[in-house]
């Protein structure tokens, strides 16, 4: 069950004379359909995640169209789909998250660029870099480097990004390459309105099939010989291309001002915080009317020799605003100026950070030394000054607090499933002694924090079994290795259970099944419950154990022998299982499946059920688990076990006692953990279980009403 997008599916319907109001991502998406483009796919990630979601749930309207939309199983099938513009006029689309989407997509990308394509390919990713950032701090543009694709990067503006939506096609079909969009997470997200226009069904499409298949071209494959000729191709005739589109077309801005000795190249997509730095330092409005002439570079790769170097003629020195390292662009106009015997001065990563996210207060610094050095009487002191109260303020701030602010790491959602195998995993290590564990991407992720603290390594989404392979044999105990559903069907099956497999490694595999790929936003895959098999019918709201056996089935058939699925809640004997793995005398790989429902998704489905039973009037039956504030002893073994949100400290009640007292608090959803680990571990009898009954029975009233007289009855007067 995925967040709905209805009200974001119906705006895609909108034509000529209507206007789009919404996010960044979502008006890419209606630009894509605005283009005529007749196939998407992709594989989620944020900031673009909406993108394929709108898409796959909108596609009865898509199939009036006649576009094809495919939900990948990672990003190298996605980049795998391109293959189709290569021989046909098919213009399509595909989505993932950069830079580690692109590092999977890598192998299909470069047999891609190579032969080139003859429809337009547009790769939409997002470029998830900076403080933000949940992935390695690397850039998209080394791709389009190597492998000679061009690199949209538009100013957020919702126009100008869907304009660049129609010309990133259209450049891509001039020269023959692919065009990669890159979109900044807060250029996903960024606000606005757009004059829409009306959808292009495309030419060719599953509603007008082509009779007959492209003839052979040998030229259209990546393989040697004709390789080499694919490699001139890219500097005689595909780059030039390019650039002359990009002329023609006015891809590039160039905003004008009254200091026409200087100048500013920034990349489009930084281009709204450089311009709100400048405001801050008198060189610019609110509207974006500048006194620096700025280049605003809305494709950057290929750059055009000829603009930049007419854009830096005269000028005393030049500023280049490049967010991340290595320097591609400031190299590259460094060059080309050099060549052309263009004087100006050249600064760049001189006076901006080599690295980081260029934020306004980043660029307000630079710029103000750029302004000191060659504009002193255009300078704002004011600039200076506001920069200073920064820093006194977070000083301030600082020295007023009595001690640092505690650490809040991010953690498992309230009842997650997953938190239970580590609990189990952390008992399990008390017995058998401490072991190595490669962890992977996804919600179990958040073991890696406190109070788990557990994974030594992360490679890569599925990578994990595939990256203890070097550890595995020089540990005296097996080691772990720990994936999820999504990271299995990722990449997980082939790079690491196949090859454990056929190298007979002796080692651990878990495996959270838990329905979905929860951690990108609970996109469904292969092993997802089917929607019928979400209830049981004879416990209504509780999840179905087993009701999908791919995993499992996908396990047996390439040959693993030494198998088991527990459900995740069932602290012992979860702890009972990973205690046999590690000890057990069978030789070779061992794999356990821990099952349970992504606690989002049940509670997306419980609340409205429970709600409409109670609008019924129906009996309501809810769990809850409590601590006895006379039996704890305060001890929090419990806590540093559980790690829970919903359980923590309150100060005790009883004032011989100086200990605070375990509590749960509003947000428990009843999973029970705390009770099964108080179990397994063999803690104090401090929790309790309650059950919440709301339009309760008459009978039910009546022996209430009776235990209540009872319990008063017996209490001291």
């Amino acid at each position: 069950m995925e967040v709905s997008f209805g009200k974001e599916i119906e705006s895609l319907r909108l034509g000529a004379g209507d206007t789009f109001h919404g996010e960044g991502i979502l008006a890419i998406t209606k630009a894509l359909l605005q283009s005529g483009v007749a196939y998407v796919g992709g594989y989620q990630g944020a900031p673009v995640s909406h993108l394929l979601d709108v898409m796959v749930q909108a596609r009865p309207y898509l199939d009036e169209l006649g576009v094809h939309v495919e939900a990948c199983s990672n990003e190298a099938s996605a980049a795998a789909m391109l293959g189709a513009s290569i021989h046909y006029p098919l213009r399509g689309a595909v989505t993932w998250k950069s830079i580690v989407g692109t590092n999977v997509a890598a192998d299909a990308l470069s047999n891609l660029c190579s032969p080139g394509v003859t429809g337009g390919a547009l790769i939409v990713v997002g470029e998830d870099y900076g403080e933000g950032a949940s992935v390695i701090q690397e850039r998209t543009h080394a791709f389009a480097l190597k492998s000679s694709m061009c690199l949209l990067d538009p100013r957020p503006d919702l126009a100008v990004m869907t304009r660049m939506v129609e010309h990133g096609f259209r450049l891509s079909e001039a020269s023959n390459m692919p065009a990669i969009l890159e979109l900044r997470i807060r250029a996903c997200h960024v606000r606005g309105s757009f004059e829409a226009r009306d959808n292009v069904p495309p030419p060719v499409s599953t509603r007008a099939l082509m009779e007959n298949p492209a003839g052979f071209d040998y030229m259209r494959l990546a393989h040697p010989p004709v390789t080499f000729r694919h490699e001139k191709l890219k500097g005689e005739q595909r780059l030039p291309a390019a650039r002359q589109y990009i002329l023609d077309n006015q891809l590039n801005e160039l905003f004008p001002g009254r200091h026409d000795d200087v100048g500013i190249i920034v990349q489009g997509g930084v281009y709204n915080a450089l311009v709100r730095s400048l405001q801050q330092l008198g060189l610019a409005d609110a509207f974006g009317a500048t006194e620096i002439p700025l280049l605003v570079l809305n494709v950057t790769y290929p750059l055009v020799p000829e603009q930049v170097a007419d854009f830096c003629a005269g000028k005393r020195a030049v500023l280049v605003v490049e967010e991340g390292q290595p320097e591609f662009i400031e190299q590259e106009i460094a060059t080309l100026l050099r060549r052309r015997d263009v004087q100006a001065r050249l600064h760049g990563k001189d006076l901006l950070p080599s690295g980081g996210e260029y934020t306004v207060e980043v660029l307000a610094t630079g710029l103000t030394q750029f302004a000191a050095r060659y504009l002193p009487d255009a300078a704002d002191e004011e600039a200076s000054r506001w920069l200073a109260a920064n820093l006194e303020r977070r000083q301030a701030a600082a020295a007023a607090l009595a001690k640092p602010l505690p650490v809040r790491p991010p953690g498992f959602c309230v009842g997650c499933p997953e938190r239970p195998v580590f609990s189990a995993l952390k008992l399990a290590q008390q017995q058998i002694g401490n072991v190595h564990i490669a962890a992977d991407i996804g919600c179990h992720a958040f073991g890696t924090f406190e109070p788990f603290s557990m994974g030594h390594s992360i490679l890569g989404y599925g990578m994990s079994l595939a990256s203890r392979a070097g550890v595995s044999p020089m540990m005296q105990r097996r080691t772990l290795a720990i994936m999820g559903d999504g990271g299995f069907w990722h990449n997980g099956l082939l790079t690491g259970v196949q090859s454990a497999l056929f190298n007979g490694d002796d080692a651990v595999l878990l495996i959270f099944k838990n329905g979905y790929t929860s951690a990108t936003g609970t996109q469904e895959i292969l092993s997802t419950p089917a929607e019928d098999a979400k209830f049981n019918a004879a416990d209504k709201g509780k999840s179905l154990v087993h009701t999908n056996q791919t995993i499992e089935s996908a396990l047996k058939g390439l040959g693993v022998q030494w198998l088991r699925t527990v459900h995740t809640y069932e602290v012992e004997k979860m702890r009972a299982t990973l205690t046999e793995a590690f000890t057990s005398p069978f030789d070779g790989l061992k794999v356990i499946v821990a099952e349970g429902e992504c606690q989002l998704e049940r509670q997306r489905r419980l609340k409205p059920w429970l709600a409409s039973l109670l609008q019924k009037g129906e009996r309501v039956v809810r769990v809850k688990y409590g601590v006895d504030e006379d039996v704890c002893n305060g001890d929090h073994a419990c806590i540093r076990l559980s790690g829970c949100p919903t359980l923590t400290l309150k100060d005790n009640p009883d004032p011989l006692k100086v200990d605070p007292v375990a509590t749960v608090i509003d947000g428990c959803v009843g999973c029970g953990l705390c009770g099964a680990n108080a179990h397994a571990a063999t803690l104090c009898p401090s929790f309790y279980r309650a059950e919440v009954v709301q339009n309760p029975k008459w009978h039910e009233r009546l022996f209430h009403s009776f235990r209540r007289a009872v319990v008063r009855a017996l209490q001291p007067a």
